[in-house]
């Protein structure tokens, strides 16, 4: 028996895997394996990012109580406290400050100096939390204002506070000796109101005295006694409160019937009663137990005998020419009557306690921030400037002192996507304003309007690239010489390079002003250019074959371009002739008829027209997706099988006729995917919006005005924004808002995709 070949010489050593080739086999795929599962943890651990990130944003506030001190058995007359929280202090009825030193727990009585006035005996007082100052009305009729004289350093590393009261020289008002009930004031630093209310024999009298300031080249002068006046006559009822805003325009006088009376300064009369109202009219008692303004001073707080809160601003209301005040808020009752309302000075939050119970609301979002029961009965609260802090005098004169957590009381799912009603505004609406000029700014955090802009942005840019990017890929796929779709298309994978800053530039610099001045060029070019493609098509298609000879299938655009250039340069040199047949109007500035669309457009639409507008962000942004959707498209279109095309001609087709009815429905899988990453591309787009537009979040299809997309607010906002607080922690939702949008936007395209793909494949 012969013996065996060797396995070389069978020839079935080729067939056997080499071992270094199994071993970089088994590593890749564990490689590729471990690849995918980092990218999977990548994108979780991003998501968990930005959840950790915008989680806060949806927390209630925390409020705990940290310490308390019993103080001295006196009817204390007012409670108020330091910017930092530290220091404390109540007005004693016979004039002096007892301050409460809330680190060692102990407190210090101290005189104030009143100049060389003794202190008679207190009756009524209110706290200025804005200008730390304290207004007193004593039982004689007279008033002095205090100022603590707070003082930080820093010892052994911690801040220490320290106060020194410093009074002014009490100065009579109203009528002499009777006891002044209640009293504020109002400083707008060249004038001050003050405003009294006083006890009398039949009932409560109401005046107002004005002090001026003159300046002169030495400084600020002494504060004169300007006029006074009484307000009593201009009431109708028993006034029982009075509240005067920090600047002193205007008077808030409150009845016993529960009605409002609002007065403001007038240059003949000194007051004038401007508006009348009950906000609670509807109750069966509409009697008011609390009242307060808002920091701002635009927005009053009332709670009533029943526990029901609601909140007026300053608005102008339709076909007024005066601000005037109207219902905004309505809260859930509070569950007891209230005694006690209070506000802060570092946002639009407010207090209102009544019997055991009490809240921290917010008024903006109609939010209730803290509900809480307390083991006391509260008289009297005050939160510090800061907003860190809560401060109960209870009816047995003990200090409580309750640590507040609520660093985001602005925002929340209503804050974000919902209508607000914000002070100063005539109805609820969404709105964006992140910042604004002055501390009690009310933030505005609404989403809508840049989700608007977004939807805005991406649908001008796909109506303009969807058209020609679509038409040139079927006429390059099907209709254009091989020679030259070798060069068309690598021409048009290069514009998709190009950066979207430098579009962005060109936009904001040439196309902007250009389109300005040239809108009625440009609409004659919207509408003239395809009607000459479609009537040169439709005449290119009845010549006799003689003449279409001549040149050859697929270099039909050499015979075109001369006419659209023509054409074109002609419907852009008659624009100006057409703006002055078309769009004659009066122009506002000098009030005669003039040719100009700028002028004509907000007359005849009573929209805006802004150089920088969603024209040319469709413009250019579109001018940024045309390459990429041409491109997919264009291989979609290509790829479909030769065999269809040859067998449709064969069948009698036109070549039009197989690219419509045959190619097109063939590649719609593909078509659509090109669609939908333009449509990404689109959205996700920044610099252009941000340079070629207003960059305004308005929320109207005016295609003359401009947008705020989400991903421009992030690229603008986020670099000012301190870090965690709620802009910061906002512009993160936003950008998960973002990732929503295109992930359902994707999501649904994939499946449509999918249908295309089974419906119309081949193979």
């Amino acid at each position: 028996m012969p013996a065996p070949l060797p396995e070389s010489a069978t020839g079935q050593s080729r067939f056997i895997t080499g071992p270094w080739t199994l071993f970089l086999d088994r590593f890749m795929t564990l490689f590729i394996k471990f690849g995918g599962i980092m990218v999977i943890v990548s994108v979780l651990g991003i998501f968990l990012f930005i959840f950790l990130q915008i989680f806060p944003l949806f927390q209630a506030a925390k409020v705990e109580e940290s310490k308390k001190i019993q103080l001295p058995d006196k009817n204390f007359t007012i409670l108020g406290v330091d910017e930092w929280g530290q220091m404390p202090f109540l007005v004693e009825p016979d004039g002096r400050m007892l301050f409460v030193d809330s680190a060692k727990g102990t407190y210090e009585e101290r005189s104030v100096n009143f100049g060389d006035d003794a202190a008679p005996k207190i009756t009524s007082a209110s706290f200025n939390k804005r200008e730390q100052k304290v207004i007193l009305g004593t039982e004689d009729g007279r008033f002095s204002i205090v100022s603590p004289g707070y003082s930080a350093s820093q010892k052994n590393g911690r801040q220490v506070v320290s106060a020194s009261p410093k009074g002014t020289a009490f100065e009579s008002i109203g009528e002499q000796g009777r006891p002044i009930l209640d009293i504020e004031y109002g400083d707008s630093g060249a004038r001050k109101v003050v405003v009294v209310m006083q006890s009398s024999d039949d009932a409560n009298t109401v005046h107002a005295a004005i002090y001026t300031r003159k300046r002169s080249l030495m400084g600020a002068g002494k504060e004169v006694l300007d006029s006074s006046f009484d307000l009593t006559p201009m009431l109708s009822g028993r006034p029982v409160n009075i509240l005067v805003p920090g600047t002193g325009e205007g008077v808030i006088v409150i009845t016993e019937d529960g009605s409002v009376i609002f007065m403001v300064p007038d240059a003949k009369t000194g007051f004038r009663v401007l508006q009348k109202f009950q906000p609670f009219v509807d109750l069966p008692d509409p009697k008011i137990s609390v009242a307060q303004f808002l920091f701002g001073d635009v927005t009053l707080v009332f709670g009533s005998d029943t526990g029901e809160n609601r909140l007026f601003s300053l608005f102008y209301p339709e076909g007024s020419k005066a601000r005037q005040f109207g219902e905004t808020h309505r809260f859930p009752p509070l569950g007891a009557s209230p005694t006690v309302l209070v506000s802060t000075l570092r946002n639009k939050a407010f207090l209102i306690a009544g019997g055991d119970r009490a809240s921290l609301r917010y008024s903006t979002t109609e939010s209730i921030r803290w509900d809480g029961l307390l083991n006391f009965q509260p008289i009297n609260a005050v939160i510090d400037g800061k907003y860190q802090s809560i401060l109960f005098l209870d009816q047995k004169n003990v200090l409580h002192f309750f640590d507040l957590h609520d660093p985001h009381p602005d925002s929340g799912w209503r804050a974000m996507f919902g209508k607000i009603w914000y002070e100063g505004a005539s109805q609820p609406e969404w709105v964006w304003q992140s910042t604004g000029g002055s501390d009690d700014f009310e933030a505005k955090y609404s989403l809508i309007p840049l989700i608007f802009g977004t939807i805005k942005g991406t649908l001008y840019a796909m109506l303009f690239a969807v058209p020609i990017a679509l038409l040139a890929a079927i006429y390059t796929s099907q209709f254009l010489a091989p020679s030259q779709r070798s060069v068309i298309k690598p021409t048009m994978e290069i514009m998709a390079s190009l950066p979207s800053v430098v579009l962005g530039f060109l936009a904001a610099i040439y196309i902007a002003p250009m389109i300005e001045r040239q809108v009625p060029s440009l609409l004659l070019l919207t509408a003239g250019l395809p009607l000459a493609a479609a009537l040169f098509g439709y005449g290119w298609s009845i010549l006799p074959i003689q003449i279409r000879k001549y040149i050859r299938p697929g270099y039909e655009w050499a015979a075109f371009l001369p006419i659209l250039l023509v054409v074109g340069g002609t419907l852009w040199s008659l624009g100006p002739a057409f703006e002055q047949i078309a769009f004659v109007t009066t122009d506002p500035s000098t009030g005669k008829r003039v040719a100009d669309f700028r002028y004509w457009w907000p007359a005849a639409t009573g929209a805006s027209f802004d150089q920088r507008n969603s024209l040319v962000v469709g413009f250019m942004m579109g001018f940024a997706v045309i390459p990429i959707i041409f491109t997919i498209a264009e291989d979609a279109l290509s790829n479909v099988p030769a065999a269809l095309r040859t067998a449709s001609m064969a069948c009698g087709a036109s070549r039009w006729q197989t690219a419509i009815r045959v190619v097109l429905p063939t590649a719609s899988a593909g078509i659509f995917s090109a669609l939908m990453i333009g449509l990404g591309r689109a959205v996700g787009e920044t610099m252009i919006v941000v340079m070629a537009t207003g960059n305004t979040p308005i929320m109207e299809w005016n295609i003359f005005s401009g947008m705020r997309t989400l991903s421009a607010n992030i690229a603008v906002e986020l670099p000012e924004a301190p870090h965690n607080g709620t802009l910061y922690r906002t512009l993160f939702f936003g950008a998960l808002v973002l990732f929503m949008l295109t992930f359902a936007v994707n999501t649904v395209a994939e499946v449509l995709r999918q249908h295309l793909r089974e419906k119309f494949k081949t193979v």
